[in-house]
């Protein structure tokens, strides 16, 4: 660090450089000199790589005080009290005794530290740096840190990053990267020039340039300069490499077939054989010829046959392309007359759906005054006290409901979705035995598939009557049951959906038993039904979603509207 004051007279800190910009100046070459035989060790090597760009990055030693040859034995107030070096940035205690910072800091690193000079106890707030003794220090005369390879300048210690930064005595490594070695810097032109493994260089018969290290494998394999023997050990000795190829072409002692080898010659021989095994063959190179040129003809006539017969198929290929085409055509236009009655059928689907939402509107307005008929048959009932013909108009009610309920909504994907509407009433009539059971509207596992349905006991059935809620799934006899596989096997889930904000659903699944009558194709209009799922007829049950579950799909069934019992 380095001190000193502001316009105001403060007394302020000022950071040193850890490393100065290395040397930009480009380096001579210069003739190679002899090297020194033996040059002493550098004591002050760098302590990062970042010194390989010339730079001292070690100006700061990494632990304790500074090492430097001082010009002077510097007096025993500037040395640390722990390493008894000259201090490095330095900290002063509260009983008055100096540190280096790294010295210190491992003092304090210890449970309960003391100071090693008078054994006080050390505080880490109480430490402060010592401003004044460490500009004293850095203004200390020392000797260059390369003095042991020759230099023998001498400056204060604030200036040794910017003199090592020049001093041609200090070691550097290599300007080219790749090598190794380190060198003083006066040293760097004679190591470029004749020592370093990587300088460039240039190739004496290519004058390619390239690294050194390169240059023996270039000449051995890629440079095209280079001269080279004739493998066949002819008359030339040597040639150049980019010239072996054609070389070989015209060398007496190439090996080389007759150019006949086509048509059937099989001689082969040196290149300067050749012009007397072709003067001695010619009439055998032309017998060779003459066969390959009939044989060539026997194929052209093959040929001509085979396209001949070709020719003949071509007309008959024509027509059934012309076919090909026209049902193309027709098919076309039916796709198109296709598209307009899909447009049309789209457009009455459309149609329908307006009228349905017209039928259900109807049905709601016939639902309320069949209710309302229902209240005034039951008071006639009650007042004739005809029992039976009660039950007969309960009975056509119920058969009523269903019928409105399928009118309303068929699901094809194997899920039933069930809303209990009125259940105040429909449990009242249930527990007056006036409507012992609901059916659900039927619904399908496919558009081709099962039909099924629902049927509930709103007051329960048989064992868990005026205790349970009692829930059967009953098979149907649908349009294509014929197609179907039997017994129905397919797993059944009911389940009772929980509206509310705790969400705790009831529920249970089963299996069909194959050997149940329930599960058999049925001959009536619907099966017997199978075993039941009864629910405890709790407070908080009668307030929750209906759910059937078809295929482990589940579906809430909204029944938040149902009152207290």
């Amino acid at each position: 660090m380095s001190a000193g004051r502001s316009a105001d007279g403060r007394e302020v800190q000022i950071p040193l450089q850890q490393a100065a910009p290395s040397l930009a100046t480009p380096l001579a070459v210069v003739p190679p000199i002899t090297p020194p035989s033996h040059r002493p060790p550098n004591p002050w090597p760098p302590s990062d790589p970042s010194a390989s760009q010339g730079v001292p990055a070690g100006f700061l030693p990494l632990h304790g005080g500074f090492r430097d040859l001082f010009v002077e034995t510097p007096e025993a107030k500037y040395c640390c009290e722990a390493c008894r070096l000259v201090l490095c940035q330095p900290r002063q205690t509260e009983c008055g005794h100096r540190f280096c910072q790294t010295c210190i800091h491992d003092i304090l690193s210890h449970p309960n530290p003391v100071c090693p000079a008078d054994r006080e106890p050390l505080f880490k707030d109480k430490i402060f740096r010592d401003v004044c003794c460490h500009r004293e220090i850095m203004a200390l005369k020392v000797y260059c840190r390369s003095e042991a390879n020759g230099c023998q300048e001498q400056m204060s210690l604030q200036q040794i990053p910017d003199h090592l930064n020049v001093c041609p005595f200090f070691e550097v490594p290599c300007p080219l990267g790749k090598c190794k070695e380190r060198m003083m810097r006066k040293e760097i032109p004679d190591h470029l020039s004749w020592k370093c493994k990587h300088r460039e260089t240039s190739c004496e018969f290519c004058m390619t340039k390239m690294p050194m290290t390169d240059l023996q494998k270039h000449k051995e394999t890629v440079c095209p300069a280079f001269p080279v023997s004739c493998p066949n050990h002819c008359s030339f000795s040597s040639l150049p490499r980019s010239e072996l190829s054609s070389h070989q072409h015209d060398c007496p002692k190439a090996q080389v077939s007759c150019q006949f080898h086509r048509y059937g010659c099989t001689f082969k021989g040196l290149n300067q054989d050749m012009r007397q095994h072709e003067s001695t063959f010619a009439a055998e190179h032309l017998r060779m010829m003459a066969n390959r040129s009939s044989t060539l003809e026997n194929k052209v006539e093959d040929v001509k046959g085979e396209l001949l017969e070709r020719y003949k198929v071509l007309p008959a290929l024509n027509s059934r392309l012309s076919e090909l085409e026209n049902q193309n055509d027709e098919l076309r236009e039916k796709n198109r007359q296709m598209e307009q009655k899909l447009a049309t059928m789209q457009k009455l689907m459309s149609t329908h759906s307006e009228k349905l939402l017209e039928v259900e509107l109807e049905l709601r307005s016939l639902r309320v005054l069949r209710d309302e008929n229902a209240d005034t048959l039951g008071t006639n009932c009650r007042g004739l006290g005809t029992r039976d013909y009660c039950i007969v108009h309960d009975i056509r009610l119920a058969d009523m409901d269903l019928r409105f309920q399928v009118l309303e909504t068929a699901s094809y994907n194997g899920t039933l979705i069930w809303k209990i509407r009125d259940y105040k009433r429909r449990k009242q009539e249930a527990v007056a035995a006036k409507t012992l059971s609901l059916y659900s509207q039927p619904f399908y596992t496919g558009y081709f598939g099962y039909k099924m349905c629902a049927r509930v006991y709103l007051n329960g059935d048989g064992m868990g009557k005026g205790t349970h809620l009692s829930l059967f799934f009953v098979v149907m006899r649908g349009e294509y049951d014929a197609l179907l596989p039997w017994p129905f096997k397919q797993k059944v889930t009911l389940m009772l959906m929980d509206q509310g904000p705790s969400r705790k659903h009831l529920g249970d699944a089963f299996k069909p038993d194959p050997n149940s009558s329930s599960f058999r194709r049925p001959a009536a209009e619907m099966n017997i039904r199978p075993g039941d799922w009864q629910l405890h007829q709790r407070r908080h049950h009668l307030h929750q979603g209906y759910c059937v579950v078809w295929f482990d799909r589940q579906v809430t069934v909204d029944t938040s509207d149902l009152p207290d019992p």
